[in-house]
């Protein structure tokens, strides 16, 4: 039974709006249909949409730095605040430790697809 073409309109809709999205299911097209790919599958939607996130925080943070930098008063208290970076600090862990992740499973999937 296949899919009515508004199914499969909407499906090529989400994956153009959503880029995680189409390379998932490009992933998942690659791959063989078991549960333990279904799994994997999720995992690398969860960390490529963590990983992305996370790179937003850092970029918005260094637009942060260049928009005070631009002020034209800089005061010492201005530039302390701009400098501040805990929050950035631990999005960049989170980064490095959703690549790793992503190394991971990326060689999982190139496991499951040579043994088919």
């Amino acid at each position: 039974m296949s899919l009515p073409v508004a199914a499969l309109a909407t499906t090529a809709m989400l994956r153009r709006t959503d880029p995680v999205r189409g390379a998932v299911e490009r992933l998942a097209q690659t791959l063989p249909a078991r549960a333990d790919a279904t799994v994997l599958l999720d995992f690398v939607e969860d960390d490529l949409r963590e990983g992305l996130d996370a790179l937003g925080d850092v970029q918005a943070h260094f637009y942060d730095m260049l928009q005070a930098l631009h002020r034209e008063a800089l005061t010492p208290v201005a530039l302390l605040n701009a400098g501040e970076d805990l929050h950035v600090l631990q999005r960049l862990e989170d980064l490095h430790e959703v690549v790793t992740h992503l190394r991971r499973r990326l060689s999982q999937a190139a496991g499951m697809i040579r043994r088919g």
